[in-house]
């Protein structure tokens, strides 16, 4: 009887976890952060909010780990769809033309960025990251970092390919190119656009370029 009652509450907890992060989703979205609790996640969830505290210390932790969850279904769901990335849904195009790679990835992340489905848990966690330095240290390796090594690959592929300057850093380039976007985007200055991701890219490019 053990052996069968095993599983079953292994997908009771599976469950109870989705249902957790999916209602830490909906709810930043439809009263915002602040009014967020962990009383409304659990009762949105169908949970104790016992059964929440022992998998989280805090409402920040739950959303952070439903914002990585998006990610994940996201990148999936577009393997499944068969788009381009040689079979890894998180892989950085290489076309051989720098300008257009960039202009490509910078393109879908103003995309996401306008997507309420992104900009909301983004924020908030941005937010959270002020006052809450774990949350911030977890954001910045488990969301940030993943993409920063990304975009440092293929710098470094465009210096042994020439098209960038040999002696630049990756890491503070790949910063002129995506921290014109992420600053308008958090302070709402303009509105965000792919004509602007082209341009900000063309702008760093020529910065870049070997002299």
């Amino acid at each position: 009887m053990a052996g069968k009652s095993t599983p079953n509450a292994t997908r009771r907890s599976e469950r109870s976890h989705r249902a957790i992060l999916d209602a830490a989703l909906e709810l930043v979205a439809e009263v915002g952060y602040p009014k967020l609790t962990i009383e409304a996640i659990a009762a949105r969830a169908g949970v104790g909010k016992q059964t929440i505290y022992r998998w989280w210390p805090s409402r920040g932790a739950v959303l952070l780990d439903a914002f990585v969850a998006l990610g994940e279904r996201a990148a999936r769901e577009a393997q499944e769809a068969g788009e381009p990335g040689d079979g890894d849904p998180y892989a950085f195009p290489d076309t051989g033309d720098l300008a257009a790679d960039l202009k490509l990835v910078l393109r879908a992340t103003v995309d996401e960025l306008r997507s309420p489905t992104y900009d909301l848990p983004y924020r908030a966690l941005a937010a959270e990251g002020i006052v809450n330095p774990e949350i911030a240290a977890e954001f910045v390796s488990r969301v940030m970092e993943p993409s920063v090594q990304l975009y440092v690959e293929r710098l470094r592929a465009a210096q042994r390919a020439g098209q960038v300057a040999a002696d630049l850093d990756p890491r503070i380039a790949l910063e002129l190119v995506t921290g014109p976007v992420t600053a308008r985007w958090l302070l709402r200055t303009l509105p965000l656009s792919h004509a602007y991701a082209d341009a900000v890219v063309d702008m760093a490019l020529r910065g870049l370029s070997p002299r």
